[in-house]
């Protein structure tokens, strides 16, 4: 039975079975809670950079559908399940999850006592590892985790960012053949959509509520998105620390007053810069598809999916300037805001959750509206 390891930083070494390719990856060492939807973590670019424990106890069992990808390749570097199943039962299924991993060169470690490892790191904060399926010296790997950059500083957004400028054009194609898609309006709003690590699903609640979107790279200029004429302006999710992100941060401060905005995730983040608040990074984060929210306008607690590292500090925001609008319940973390007086507005999680809760997809129709009012 091939073997493989995991080492962290702090020393704690956890061995097990090797599933995915025969190789060597580094990262930071994360969790996600969420029951199902494997393949959408593995094709998160927001997963940049990270090795992810799935808690849920297995893992491979409906196999992967070309059609589920949220972008074009996996971005983890690594995986870490309590069980690896080595077949799939699912009419959908195309490939094999040790098989698709394994195409990409993502090590797999399963028979881990993922619970062990998720209290551990609840308890000393997420930390760097290496997972290894080709070097059995343990000492050797806890060296190697402690000298692989830290997630603090680190500007992946421009990494995942897509080369060139291009259209969505692949319309409302539901993320699963049972989804209910409602008859969709004629496109009415010219959307331009920062690429800073966007998940296809956001294009497709896009183009569901009547938006034609151009995509643009994560460095594109405020006068280059003003150029393209767009109705509002979407800041997308992505990996990585935030404050690195300067000249990301000067042009969303260019088109706040200029032109309706709606940010999530790392663009919710990116936006509290711009509006000179300050971010700071969570002990273990969040990640998963169960986490409540309240929504303080309508007093409503919504169930969200959420996949993120670092925070807006809530007291750093102007008052005068800003409406905090929605708050985490787990932890109170500041999880959306609305601008006083400019149609801004953005959230922390993801409200097109795929897989996940549709609580919250009424935003997009939000940023609609937004744009039909300006």
């Amino acid at each position: 039975m091939n073997r493989a390891v995991l080492a962290l930083e702090d020393g704690s070494v956890f061995e097990g079975r090797s599933f995915g390719a025969r190789a060597e990856r580094a990262g930071e060492v994360v969790f996600n809670t969420a029951m199902t939807g494997y393949q959408e973590v593995f094709t998160d670019p927001s997963y940049a950079g990270q090795i992810v424990i799935l808690t849920n106890p297995q893992i491979g069992n409906y196999g992967t559908s070309a059609e589920d990808n949220e972008s074009a390749r996996p971005y983890i570097e690594g995986l870490v399940v309590r069980e690896f199943s080595p077949v799939a039962s699912n009419w959908r299924s195309d490939e094999l999850a040790s098989a698709f991993l394994e195409k990409h060169e993502i090590p797999v470690v399963s028979e881990i006592d993922t619970r062990a490892l998720v209290r551990h790191l609840r308890t000393r904060g997420v930390m760097r590892g290496v997972l290894s399926a080709v070097e059995g010296d343990t000492q050797k790997l806890v060296e190697k985790a402690r000298g692989i950059p830290t997630m603090s500083g680190l500007d992946l957004a421009s990494r995942v960012s897509t080369p060139a400028q291009y259209e969505w054009t692949r319309g409302v194609d539901p993320c699963s053949p049972s989804e209910l898609i409602p008859r969709v309006p004629e496109p009415r709003y010219h959307v331009v959509a920062y690429d800073y690590g966007i998940k296809q699903n956001i294009l497709r609640r896009l183009a569901q509520v009547g938006c034609r979107t151009t995509v643009v790279p994560s460095l594109t200029s405020a006068e280059d998105v003003l150029a393209l004429k767009p109705d509002g302006v979407f800041l997308s999710n992505g990996p990585g620390d935030p404050e690195p992100l300067q000249t990301q941060v000067a042009n969303i401060r260019k088109l706040v007053g200029k032109v309706p905005i709606f940010g999530i995730c790392l663009g919710h983040q990116l936006l509290g810069l711009a509006l000179g608040g300050k971010t700071y990074k969570l002990k273990f984060g969040h990640r998963g598809a169960n986490h409540p929210v309240l929504n303080k306008v309508t007093q409503r607690v919504e169930i969200t999916s959420h996949n993120h590292g670092f925070a807006v500090d809530r007291d750093s925001l102007n008052p005068s300037d800003v409406d905090l609008t929605h708050v985490n319940l787990n932890d109170e973390t500041l999880e959306g805001f609305r601008h006083r007086r400019y149609p801004v507005f953005c959230v922390q999680y993801h409200p097109e959750a795929a897989p996940g809760p549709h609580d919250s997809h009424y935003l997009f129709d939000d940023f609609v509206n937004l744009m039909a009012d300006h």
